[in-house]
């Protein structure tokens, strides 16, 4: 089985991806995480690597090519903005989250110990540089909203739910499979 999660930073994909995985027993892999541990074997802040992503479209690239190779290989659930796009024929159920910037801003500042307006500038920059990016290299564009309820199969608003609702509405609507 190939899921995939995607949504904006701060909706909950690493920690919902991790529990579907664990719960199906199937692989989890992130692409955010990786986009985190490149920017730090380069010595590079998040929003200083963010700059050099935009430079240099390899980087994308890489990721895709990435969770191409890990999605043939079957039995996994991948947290991706671009995740559904781009496995749009080999993903058997895509999800969606969603949430209001406050919630996510201040999920993010408390996952990584930091202050709200530093994780919030950071948050906006990375996401305008996403938005961009994505734009230019796949012709996709993150707020069209028309599409996304097109191309999921599901889309959960996190915002007021714990995370265990979340969860459980995603493995019902998978059981269905």
């Amino acid at each position: 089985m190939i899921l995939t999660i995607s949504g904006l930073h701060g909706t909950g994909k690493s920690t919902v991806g991790k529990l579907i995985a664990k719960k199906l027993g199937i692989k989890y892999y992130s692409t955010g995480q990786i986009f985190r541990d490149l920017a730090k074997e380069m010595n590079l802040t998040l929003e200083e690597f963010t700059e050099y992503a935009e430079n240099n479209p390899n980087i994308d690239k890489r990721l895709d090519d990435k969770i191409i190779d890990i999605a043939n290989k079957g039995d996994v659930i991948i947290d991706s903005q671009l995740s559904a796009y781009i496995l749009k024929s080999i993903a058997d159920f895509k999800i969606f989250l969603t949430c209001p910037l406050e919630i996510r801003v201040r999920r993010i500042a408390e996952r990584d110990n930091a202050l709200y307006n530093e994780k919030l500038k950071e948050t906006l920059l990375r996401e305008e540089s996403e938005l961009e990016r994505f734009k230019k290299l796949y012709n996709i564009d993150l707020n069209d909203a028309e599409k996304i309820g097109k191309i999921y199969d599901l889309i959960i608003d996190t915002g007021n739910l714990r995370v265990e609702e979340v969860l459980e509405n995603i493995l019902s609507a998978v059981k269905k499979l």
